[in-house]
């Protein structure tokens, strides 16, 4: 929130944001930053809880400024911060609860301390963190309690195939938060028309996933529905920790593109890895549809959810011809 009482973003969906906000224009004031605690025992008409039942902490700190001179949370941090953003690095970034310590560390290592130096112990536990990719409370055998937030690179979705599926999937992913690229050499079909705003690779699929270095927050899904282009794919992409893996097609043309896969030489263990025929089965027809398929799955996927890991059509021990 700045001073003029302009919003972004949410805290629990609507529940809170009123008491929220209102604690926040008192820390901008001058109050001390301060931890508001939620749910639990709260009852009542008229008491700020959360309709699910559940508990929630919200930690309130204001910017130092101008207009907040007595923020405790050092502005050049929050430069430093920015700045590391436009370079998609990964952020642990530490606070100490009482507002007198803050520190970033980058992924690649670099730590950045504006005020007094920070406990060891801490900056230990936000490498930690920065790997695991868990945010949270901090309490460990020193004084104040901290809290170590996140800020994560956008998860990647690399579509092989610029068909009618991924112009819709495209578009779905992009609103969902994803860097969306599309990776086909037929440049008849990969156009900035038919995908706008979206990044186009024009490369043999199997160069371009290499050249892309799929890590652990990259999803890879094939579409063209040619063995000369999803093959050569889907085992490049087998060779990297990407979290999704799928490929369009009706449980014959998986149980062939497996076998075709097995005899190149992909062992048993990877291939449980393809998701095949790709999506969640739900029954999709249409375009729309069979594209919400996919995200939904790889939302699931990504987010551990019990619906991902149930057998279903894709898993190769249920696949038939």
């Amino acid at each position: 929130m700045d001073d003029s009482g302009r919003v972004e973003g949410s805290v629990s969906g609507g529940c809170v944001e009123a008491d929220v906000m209102s604690i926040a224009k008192e820390v901008m004031d001058g109050a001390p930053p301060c931890v508001r605690s939620y749910g639990g025992e709260e009852v009542g008409l008229w008491s700020v809880g959360l309709a699910c039942g559940g508990r929630l902490d919200v930690f309130v700190e204001a910017v130092r400024s101008p207009l907040s001179p007595e923020g405790t949370f050092p502005a050049e941090l929050l430069t430093w911060i920015t700045d590391r953003r436009t370079k998609g690095e990964p952020l642990a970034i530490g606070m100490a609860l009482d507002g007198s310590r803050h520190a970033v560390l980058a992924g690649e290592g670099a730590l950045f301390c504006p005020d007094e130096e920070v406990p060891s112990a801490i900056v230990s536990i936000m490498t930690e963190r920065v790997a695991t990719g868990e945010a949270g409370a901090v309490s460990p055998a020193i004084t104040p309690d901290w809290f170590v937030q996140l800020l994560m690179p956008a998860p990647r979705l690399l579509i092989v195939g610029a068909v009618h599926i991924a112009q819709v999937l495209a578009a779905m992913a992009t609103n969902a938060g994803y860097d969306v690229t599309i990776i086909d050499p037929r440049t008849s079909l990969a156009t900035p028309e038919r995908f706008p705003g979206v990044r186009l690779v024009d490369d043999w699929p199997d160069d371009a996933l290499s050249a892309a270095r799929p890590d652990r927050m990259t999803a890879i899904v094939t579409l063209t529905h040619d063995s000369k282009l999803d093959d050569p794919a889907l085992m490049e992409a087998l060779k990297g920790p990407a979290f999704y893996i799928g490929a369009l097609g009706s449980r014959g043309t998986q149980a062939s593109r497996l076998e075709r896969l097995r005899e190149a030489g992909v062992s048993e263990e990877s291939l449980q890895r393809v998701r095949g025929p790709v999506g969640l089965p739900i029954g999709a027809v249409d375009v729309e549809e069979i594209a919400i398929s996919i995200m939904a799955d790889i939302v699931a996927v990504r987010r551990g959810a019990p619906l991902a890991k149930s057998i279903s059509w894709w898993s190769p021990g249920q696949v038939k011809a």
